[in-house]
């Protein structure tokens, strides 16, 4: 009975649009319903996708069986063929009594009221208690395998969220040979793990397969280019003339072998002849011995260069990290919202944390249990929230109280000339502003490079002036070369270099 399938596939098709147009028709207030909607929809597209492949398939009739059925019906008797079809559905159900019957617009219509409470949510048992239904990372067990790799700063957790993606030698203290350890690829593998899971939990929506697939094709170009600056080529490095790493400073200058950034030139003389740079001299020298050996045997062993097993490793750790850097920098709103979150929390006891947690579990269960027995004009009625002061909206969809409204000043506007005369409301939001891309933004279009000197100035002529003084004061104490060298003719002048040569060419002395 292919035809009876096709229908039904159809029916199928047209319940799942219908359940995901009543789904996206309504808005949920809180983080959690939102995201069981979101998950719902998920599954249905899937479905929707499964069906659709299980109807072309039949609409392709490969084996020409909907043919046969379809000439079976239209040449014989059609009541004949009809009354046999009856017969048997008649048989089957005869012989399975008990068969459950799937009733499509039950079972695709989105639950209310004891439907709700009988099934748990998706998402009950998806996240846990730090990531507060998505809304926060919970790195520690990648904070643990940090702080269990040899030569690791012991960074705390809140200056772990700040770096977990800054892989630089002298960042997280670990060095390019250092990484080079089944524990790191470790750590860094599971690192991007939990990013990507967690991606996949809060974005059920997206396409995260297709990002991550963005991603892998962003750093295979990357590598094949060398850009890779934590991985560069060693060997391409040594023959070539190179390029001198980008230091922080004009006088910085940066040791290859140590990995690590001098402040001066007299400092970086000064630990040439120190133990761990002729340490670190010998192994980057052994490993570029060992890549070229090992380049050296596979062209003469096959006839053409392949990658060092080396190489490999080194690219595998390379993936893994860019990944992470990707999607550190694709959830940035969750890391920083993590980051507020680990603040506020190190400021409570344990007792506050435990009733935050219960409060947060059950916040959800009482608005829909308070929802349930509401009627449906009284409900459009008391959903709306009185506000009258417009009060900013808490987490839970509700306006803030007034006294913490007035704490943190939030009713005080601070405008920023730099930004385009955006108005910031509230001290903290104003201060933050000045690490953020619109002002750093603002102060660039202003030809102003050195953004840190010039925190708490919003006004455009006030910071062209500052800067004007800088540059100046940076001219004023920039020594001109020519008069620091004394010249002496023969009758005991003295006088600067560049006039004596001037003097000399004339004849005059």
């Amino acid at each position: 009975m292919l035809l009876e399938e096709q229908r039904f596939l159809h029916e199928d098709l047209e319940r799942l649009e219908q359940g995901i147009a009543d789904r996206i028709g309504d808005e949920p207030k809180h983080i959690r319903d939102r995201l069981a909607r979101d998950h719902q929809i998920a599954q249905f597209l899937d479905r929707i996708s499964s069906q659709s492949t299980k109807l072309l398939s039949i609409y392709r009739d490969a084996d020409g069986s909907r043919s046969r059925e379809i000439q079976q019906i239209g040449s014989g008797d059609p009541m004949e063929e009809f009354y046999k079809q009856i017969s048997d559905i008649k048989r089957f159900h005869a012989k399975y009594p008990n068969e459950p019957v799937e009733n499509l617009e039950r079972a695709y219509r989105p639950k209310k009221g004891p439907d709700t409470e009988s099934q748990p949510s998706i998402v009950d048992t998806m996240f846990t208690g730090e990531e507060a239904f998505g809304r926060f990372f919970d790195l520690h067990t990648c904070h643990e395998l940090y702080l269990n790799l040899p030569n690791a700063k012991r960074l705390s957790y809140l200056q772990y969220l700040d770096s977990f993606d800054n892989f630089n030698a002298g960042a997280g203290g670990l060095k390019r040979s250092e990484k080079m350890t089944d524990q790191y690829f470790k750590y860094v593998g599971q690192l991007a793990l939990d990013l990507e899971t967690f991606m996949r939990k809060t974005r059920p929506l997206e396409n995260v397969d297709k990002v991550i697939a963005d991603f892998d094709k962003e750093f295979e170009v990357a590598w094949e280019d060398d850009e890779i600056l934590e991985f560069k080529n060693e060997e391409l490095n040594a023959k070539s003339s190179g390029v001198a790493k980008q230091t922080s400073t004009t006088e910085a200058v940066w040791c290859d072998d140590c990995e690590k950034e001098f402040k001066n030139e007299n400092v970086y003389k000064g630990h040439l002849s120190g133990k761990k740079h002729i340490r670190a001299a010998a192994e980057r020298a052994q490993r570029l011995r060992d890549t070229s050996e090992e380049t050296d045997r596979t062209i003469n062993g096959t006839g053409k260069s392949e990658t060092s097993t080396h190489r490999l490793k080194e690219r595998a750790i390379a993936e893994r990290e860019f990944r992470v850097k990707r999607l550190a920098s694709a959830m940035s709103t969750e890391r920083s919202d993590t980051r507020v979150n680990v603040e506020r929390k190190q400021g409570m006891t344990e007792r506050e944390r435990q009733q935050e947690l219960e409060n947060l579990f059950n916040a959800t269960a009482t608005a829909s249990q308070a929802k349930d027995t509401e009627d449906g004009d009284d409900n459009d009625d008391e959903d709306k929230i009185y506000n009258p002061l417009k009060l900013p909206l808490a987490w839970d969809g509700k306006p803030i109280p007034f006294w913490l409204y007035k704490l943190h000043g939030l009713g005080v506007e601070f405008p920023c000339e730099i930004c385009g005369n955006f108005v910031y409301m509230g001290r903290r939001a104003f201060d933050k502003h000045f690490n953020e891309a619109r002002h750093i933004y603002g102060l660039k279009c202003l030809g102003i490079t050195n953004t840190s000197l010039f925190r708490d100035i919003i006004g455009i002529d006030e910071a062209l002036r500052l800067w004007e003084k800088i540059q100046k004061d940076k001219r004023k104490d920039k020594v001109d070369e020519s008069s620091v060298v004394q010249m002496e003719d023969a009758e005991g002048n003295v006088m600067p270099e560049k006039v004596y040569y001037d003097l000399q060419k004339q004849g005059l002395l």
